[in-house]
């Protein structure tokens, strides 16, 4: 059994100036020309030849944001309570390749991490703030040779710990280390997000990941999110989908500096993930970033991002006089400590 924790603060500044502080369409840096806590965890960690598991408690602006969505279905459960639940999760090995799991823990979906650390950047790309972060069900892993691994998870739903209806949600991923420097992934959802009062309308998402090594220094990623889910009667039937990209890369000058950069794009035209509301355009943004990290000792991460999106309608909370923006830039900066 080990023990650890995490703490990110930061301060970031959103040139639309929101009037109500909070940043719009963004889980990280959520608030706007404040000192505060992205991030902040304590965790215990369980290792051994058959069990495993993980307890992990958490607190931040970007868990607010991030659990926001939690439904709240009778008197029991929702975000008030599940938000501060990072990981809750137990493990066994039923053989010497297969773990099965399940709590509540990270979801398979997509390549960026939740813990900011762990990425490249210190904002997410909108294709990962917009698929789970997070589930609660059971999962089993196979490792079915050194190189290839796959996952089933069945699952409440598309991140959500508390349930909306009485159907399950399967989640899908395969990892193949192609070539010590190539890494191929696949992963995917099915499942109804609707609420047992309603129609069922089958959810599908897909997301492939590519990851190359060039060099010991420098580094690309790129993923690509395609999904799709019925129209309502009411809507005229047939099929809305959404979709999304992200491409990275990484420079190490140093083990202690390093430029990462991003662009980016979301196009959800009929608001099947992101309800915007109102007279609001849908989001269909693309953006650019650069992120500097500096760690001036292997536990201390000082990380700088500037970040801008351009949006195809007004869509970014500002000062202006119609109240929103089609650009949003946000200039961040943060300090993480690992301990």
């Amino acid at each position: 059994m080990t023990f650890g924790g995490f703490a990110d603060v930061y301060f970031a500044y959103d040139f639309g100036r929101p009037p109500a502080i909070d940043r719009a369409f963004t889980t990280q840096a959520a608030r706007h020309s404040e000192f505060n806590v992205n991030l902040a965890y304590v965790d215990a960690v369980l290792t051994g030849p058959r069990l495993r598991g993980r307890l992990a408690f958490q607190f931040g602006t970007a868990v607010q944001a991030n659990y926001a969505g939690e439904p709240t279905v009778g008197a029991l459960s929702g975000a008030s309570v599940s938000r501060f639940i990072q990981e809750a999760t137990i493990g066994y090995q039923v053989s010497p390749t297969v773990w099965i799991d399940g709590g509540v823990f990270f979801s398979p979906f997509g390549s960026e991490n939740w813990i900011s650390r762990d990425n490249w950047t210190y904002t997410r790309s909108l294709i990962a703030d917009y698929s789970p972060y997070y589930e609660a069900g059971i999962k089993a892993t196979w490792q079915a040779t050194p190189t290839l691994s796959a996952q089933l998870h069945v699952i409440n739903g598309w991140q959500n710990i508390s349930e909306t209806n009485s159907d399950k949600a399967i989640g899908v991923r395969l990892d193949w280390k192609a070539t010590p420097r190539l890494t191929l992934a696949y992963d995917g959802f099915a499942g109804n997000e609707q609420p047992d009062s309603l129609e069922a309308r089958l959810r599908l998402f897909h997301d492939v990941i590519v990851k190359y090594n060039a060099t010991d220094r420098l580094a690309f990623s790129a993923t690509h999110d395609f999904g799709t889910q019925p129209r309502s009667a009411a809507q005229g039937g047939g099929v809305a989908n959404w979709s999304g990209f992200a491409v990275l890369a990484r420079f190490a000058f140093t083990p202690r500096l390093a430029v990462a950069g991003r662009v980016e794009g979301y196009d959800d035209p009929e608001q099947v993930i992101v309800a915007t509301g109102g007279t609001r355009a849908p989001l269909r943004a693309t953006g650019a970033s650069v992120t500097v990290d500096v760690m001036p000792h292997p536990k201390l991460l000082w990380r700088n991002e500037l970040r801008v999106l351009q949006n195809a309608g007004p869509l970014f909370p500002s000062r202006s006089a119609t109240g929103l923006s089609r650009t949003n830039t946000g200039l961040m900066t943060s300090l993480a400590l690992t301990f």
